[in-house]
């Protein structure tokens, strides 16, 4: 799967082949030259291509549709994995550290293809928010909605998760309906080009959805406008060297970095060697500082322990990484491979060296590292690295220096409020961890803490078998942190699509909110059933489209016969002194299920036909009680229609109660699953 030709750039409907100036790209287990990767290109012709190709494109569909094309290309993706894996060993990855990468990729798109479809509209435009009341009689409103930029997204990934990397800012982009220009880190990029190629090869993508540079960015960041994105994950200083550019704080172009983070972990003060949390938070540990080698924008740096348990920890530590296997990836029992690149070892032998300089090494350095399978020196091998640092207030670079591999350092704190002084002094990470079976200590962790950190994971007993990991983000939360981890909020569900798209308050009356939202809104237009829209299929029912339907009277009778069939005789529907001694009832009133029951009855269409099942209600509210001698009746209305799978789709209807003197009674939302096809009475 490794050829010259995988070096080759994506352009415009083209590949590319490397031209002077070019980059040799080595491999990470025998130093070899892979290829190279460079040359210019027509980056402002990307741009135009991507503009006019890509973005229409995608836009002519809509969420769902978009949500379904990344389940189509995560399910190609899941066909190549074996070789995917085969070809990230030369980055230096073992098997399990592919898998994090290229599985965990693919979970991502289908994450993401799951939530477009339950948490988007099959729409085009994408409501934020509730509607707001900008008039007194609710002719006149406010809504929030999302539509896409108009522009491209830059991609900017980190040499550590080639695939991962990619796909977790992809999935958002083209769910949001915005085309993408992917420039991979150089070291590892042909592994995600090997991913680009199956993408484009399975013919799922609109064309110019996505292009792909290998080699530097050029000018492009100085071309870019204001309905363009610029993702970067990568070290705080090129970040800082790129948001600073005078074309992106010009046109205001939004810039989000998931940088370099110094996160800690805490073993909380109320863990005793020898419990299940003690051991927990070893294995924590050491797997943070031998995953992908260290190599990881997650990995446990700063290891905060409680005073008495310091040697405790160092010993359990050391053990664990005595006994870590070095060698050649591919090997079945290798659990930790090589660094990226020899440059990447030398930039950690360097920032450990920092560190040394005020901690004491005491576990690591050229005696520790055996290696089997292949060349200790000309691959970029390493072994890890553990330091004590036993004065954590006055120390320095253990705040400030992150070397970038296998390498963290030990040191104590006196109790929970130290340990959290110490957790924040990294000055803002991606992820902090504690370790306890207190909850009292997690409530003081995050009132303390969460201000520094973009998450907090709490492990246990309790949650540690079903627990993904300290430094395992996951699509469905943030990821990102505030101040040095670089203050983007990458992920994170639909707030992850959210970066693609701009929010536009828009206001208008009932109608024309209505219409540009897709869903019916209370004071619009209503639609008059000519039949009972119960016996229309899916496709026959309009927006708007309502019935009314007669009255119903609520009887003494009605009430003392539902207290005596449900068991509920709470006081205000049996006692009438009760009820009336209470500020909220007039007498004695019904029960607020009672005239839900009587609704259904009201507007229920007892013949099959196209609705399928009621699937639930959303938003129940009571407005005002019913006594016996009210009248109540029903205004049914298609509110939204959304198709779930090629048999049926989802309706929401706007129900609301009224009693006789037109004052509501009770409303919401009622879900009922109805299929497509012809059927009775339609």
């Amino acid at each position: 799967m490794l050829d010259q030709q995988n070096f080759s750039s994506f352009v415009m409907g083209d590949w590319i082949a490397p031209s002077n100036p070019s980059r040799a790209v080595c491999s990470a287990i025998t130093g070899q030259e892979l290829g190279s990767v460079g040359g210019k290109l027509d980056l402002s012709g990307m741009r135009d291509y991507a503009k006019t190709y890509g973005g229409p494109g995608l836009r002519e569909l809509n969420f769902h549709d978009r949500a379904r094309m990344l389940k189509a290309l995560a399910l190609h993706l899941k066909l190549h994995r074996k070789a995917l894996y085969q070809l990230s060993f030369e980055t230096g990855a073992t098997l399990a550290d592919s898998k994090i990468d290229i599985d965990g990729g693919i979970a991502t798109l289908l994450v993401y293809a799951s939530k477009g479809r339950r948490e988007m509209p099959e729409d085009f435009i994408l409501p934020d928010g509730e509607l707001e009341l900008l008039s007194r009689d609710g002719s006149f409103l406010g809504q929030h909605v999302y539509t896409p930029l108009r522009g491209v997204a830059v991609q900017i990934n980190a040499f550590n998760f080639p695939v991962w990397g990619m796909l977790e800012k992809l999935a958002p982009s083209l769910l949001a309906g915005v085309p993408s220009v992917i420039k991979p880190a150089t070291s590892t990029g042909y592994v995600t080009q090997a991913v680009v190629r199956l993408m484009l090869g399975s013919g799922i993508l609109p064309r110019g959805a996505i292009q792909l540079i290998m080699g530097g960015t050029g000018n492009l960041l100085d071309i870019l406008d204001c309905q363009d994105t610029v993702g970067f994950t990568g070290s705080a200083a090129t970040a800082l060297a790129l948001r600073a550019r005078p074309n992106i704080l010009k046109n205001g172009v939004r810039f989000t970095a998931e940088q370099d983070s110094l996160n800690g972990s805490i073993l909380g003060s109320d863990v005793a060697p020898g419990s299940a949390e003690f051991d927990l938070f070893v294995t924590e540990v050491h797997r943070e500082m031998t995953t992908k080698a260290g190599q990881k924008c997650t990995a446990i740096r700063r290891i905060m322990v409680p005073e008495a348990h310091m040697e405790a920890v160092q010993t359990a530590l050391k053990a664990r990484l005595h006994a870590t296997k070095i060698g050649h990836p591919a090997l079945a029992d290798t659990q930790m491979g090589a660094l990226v690149s020899l440059n990447q070892r030398l930039d950690v032998r360097a920032q450990a060296q920092l560190l040394g300089k005020e901690c004491d090494l005491v576990f690591g350095g050229e005696d520790h590292c055996q290696v089997e399978g292949a060349d200790a020196e000309t691959g970029a091998f390493l072994a890890p690295m553990l330091f004590v640092c036993a004065d954590p207030d006055h120390a320095v670079a253990v705040h400030e220096v992150e070397a970038f591999g296998p390498v963290a350092t030990l040191m104590p704190y006196r109790d929970i409020v130290h340990g959290i002084e110490l957790l924040n002094r990294g000055d803002g990470s991606l992820v902090a961890s504690v370790i306890t079976h207190d909850p009292a200590i997690a409530r003081q962790v995050v009132l303390g803490a969460g201000a520094f950190h973009g998450r907090l994971y709490f492990n246990d007993r309790v949650s540690q078998a079903e627990s993904t990991g300290h430094g395992s983000p996951l699509p469905h939360m943030v990821h990102g942190g505030p101040g040095r981890a670089g203050g983007s909020e990458e992920l994170g569900g639909l707030r992850g699509v959210k970066h693609y798209m701009q929010r536009s308050a828009v206001q208008g009356s009932p109608d024309m909110l209505t219409a540009i939202t897709g869903t019916w809104i209370k004071g619009s237009t209503e639609l008059t059933a000519s039949v009972h829209p119960f016996t229309r299929n899916f496709d026959q029912l309009h927006i708007g489209e309502t019935l009314h339907t007669a009255g119903r009277e609520v009887t003494l009778e009605d009430i003392e016969h539902f207290a005596d069939f449900t068991g509920d005789r709470f006081y205000a529907h049996m006692d009438a002194e009760a009820a009336k001694a209470n500020p909220f009832f007039p007498d004695r009133v019904a029960h607020g299920y009672l005239l839900l029951s009587f609704a259904a009855g009201l507007f229920v269409e007892p013949n099959p036909g196209p609705v399928l099942a009621n699937t639930g209600l959303n938003a129940l509210s009571f407005q005002k009680p019913v006594v016996v001698g009210d009248s109540i009746a029903v205004q049914l209305t298609v509110k939204r229609k959304t198709r779930r799978t090629k048999d049926y789709g989802e309706v929401r209807w706007h129900v609301v109660l009224r009693n006789q003197d037109q004052e509501h009674v009770a409303e919401y939302e009622l879900l009922t699953m109805n299929s497509y096809g012809e059927t009775k009475g339609a």
